[in-house]
C-alpha cells in the first residue's frame, strides 16, 4: 500500500500547489498571456503562442479529471470543452473546478486498494491497455508539466514569485 498512498499524496500535493497558485493569480491576470519577442516577418511571437496561467492550471486538472473519470466511470471524455476559460472566469470558479476534479481523483483513489492492485489492465481511450500504475504516473507527469508552466507564467505576467506549498 506504500505506493498507492505515495501516489495518493502526491496526487494531493499537486492539487494544493494549484489551489494556492488559482488564489494567488490577480482576476485580470488569471488569463494573461506572456508576451514574446516579436517575429518582424509575421508580426507576432516567435513559435507556438503561450498559454495563460489559468489555461495551464486548468490543462494540468483537466489531465487527472479525464484519467480518474475514465477509471472510476469509464467517461474518458476530454474535459477541455468543459474547462474553458470563458465558463470559469475567475479564480474562485477556477478554484471550484480543481475541487471537483479532486473529488474525482480521490473516488478513484478508494478503488484502489493495495500496491497489487496498480498492475491491473485497463482499456485506455488510445487503444489498448494500461496499467493503473503507469497510467498514473503518466497522468501525473503531463499534469505537473502543465501546473509547472502555470508558475512559470505567473511569474512572467504578475512579476513576482509563486506562492509556495
Amino acid at each position: 500500500m506504500r505506493i498507492v498512498r505515495s501516489l495518493d499524496e502526491e496526487f494531493a500535493r499537486l492539487h494544493a500547489r494549484s489551489v494556492a497558485l488559482a488564489r494567488a493569480v490577480p482576476e485580470a491576470k488569471l488569463y494573461a498571456r506572456p508576451c514574446g519577442e516579436v517575429d518582424p516577418a509575421v508580426g507576432r511571437p516567435f513559435g507556438a503562442p503561450s498559454l495563460s496561467c489559468g489555461e495551464h492550471i486548468l490543462r494540468s486538472a483537466a489531465c487527472v479529471e479525464q484519467t480518474f473519470g475514465g477509471v472510476t466511470a469509464s467517461l474518458w471524455d476530454d474535459p477541455f470543452e468543459w474547462a474553458l476559460p470563458e465558463t470559469l472566469a475567475t479564480p474562485a470558479l477556477v478554484e471550484g473546478y480543481l475541487n471537483e476534479v479532486e473529488a474525482t481523483r480521490r473516488r478513484g483513489f478508494a478503488l484502489v486498494r493495495s500496491d497489487e492492485d496498480l498492475a491491473r489492465e485497463i482499456s485506455v481511450p488510445a487503444g489498448g491497455t494500461s496499467t493503473l500504475a503507469a497510467l498514473f504516473f503518466e497522468t501525473l507527469a503531463r499534469a505537473a508539466h502543465h501546473q509547472g508552466r502555470a508558475f512559470a507564467v505567473f511569474a512572467l505576467v504578475c512579476d513576482e514569485r509563486p506562492p509556495r506549498v
